[in-house]
């Protein structure tokens, strides 16, 4: 994993988006998030998916994969801005609003969200896997997927939501991502539409797993432990706000049972080339077992 993981980020940092005009920092911009780290969650999971199949694939993935993590990252410079969350940090950096001003926080996200289809569109795939790759992130990343999701988040705050709600507002804004990836890295593998499926079930039980856990660093580390802006959740529907902090481990804890129960369900190719990636992830709620 570590291999594939240097292969993604060379890859990155040789193929930074580019605007060459006489702006004076806005292609500087336009990388820096890019370059600022995050775990890589979702373009590992799709490279994880290819290499289990067909490791010859992986070089034709890179550009899909950096155009995840560009669509990722522009919803998280959107997400910061004062309209939404207002944070100050982000990855341990000064956020783009912050550094710059709002308006070039908002362009920079624009043009990842669009430049990411770019990538996609111009891999060096079938036709016919990249209209395919187009429609599933369109779909998830989109208004059936992250949009509704954050607007539901946003419209909703210092309102009570029922725990089906607040399940089904982060299915869809921070899980369908995950789950996109899973089947997008098993589409360019050409896995079965079984295992796709799946694999993509798989993938919002992880992403609801994921912010669980989000939702518990926020309420139990600060800032600068946690690398972003923490604490700032009081007025909105939160996991540890609806269940309280008990509950909410409780509820990571079974649901990351679940996870696993999964993946040993799966084939062992996969297994093997999803475990050392998603135990981070499934096990890491064990050391707030500790704490509550």
């Amino acid at each position: 994993m570590k291999e594939l993981l240097n292969t993604f980020e060379t890859y990155l940092e040789k193929n930074l988006p580019l605007s060459k005009s006489f702006h004076p920092h806005f292609e500087t911009a336009l990388g820096e998030m890019l370059l600022a780290g995050g775990k890589r969650f979702r373009p590992m999971l799709l490279l994880c998916v290819v290499d289990s199949k067909n490791s010859l694939l992986v070089k034709s993935s890179l550009n899909v994969a950096l155009g995840l993590e560009m669509l990722h990252t522009y919803s998280l410079i959107h997400d910061d801005l004062p309209v939404m969350d207002n944070a100050d940090l982000r990855r341990g950096f000064q956020t783009l609003h912050k550094k710059y001003d709002d308006v070039t926080a908002v362009l920079v996200g624009d043009a990842l969200n669009t430049e990411a289809f770019k990538l996609i569109a111009d891999a060096p795939l079938s036709a016919d896997v990249r209209i395919e790759l187009v429609a599933t992130l369109a779909n998830d990343g989109g208004i059936n997927g992250m949009i509704i999701g954050q607007a539901i988040d946003c419209y909703f705050e210092n309102k009570v939501l029922s725990l089906e709600q607040l399940e089904f507002l982060h299915q869809h804004k921070t899980a369908k991502l995950i789950a996109s990836s899973l089947r997008m890295g098993a589409i360019i593998a050409n896995y079965s539409k079984e295992v796709q499926d799946t694999l993509y079930n798989f993938g919002l039980d992880i992403g609801l797993l994921f912010q669980i856990q989000d939702d518990i660093i926020d309420e139990t580390q600060s800032s600068e432990e946690a690398g972003k802006t923490t604490q700032n959740d009081a007025c909105k529907n939160s996991f540890v706000n609806l269940l309280g902090l008990e509950g909410s481990v409780k509820a990571a804890n079974t649901l990351a049972e679940k996870c696993e129960d999964t993946l040993l369900s799966l084939d062992s190719s996969l297994q093997n080339a999803l475990k050392s990636l998603l135990e981070v992830y499934l096990y890491r709620h064990n050391k707030f077992t500790k704490n509550s």
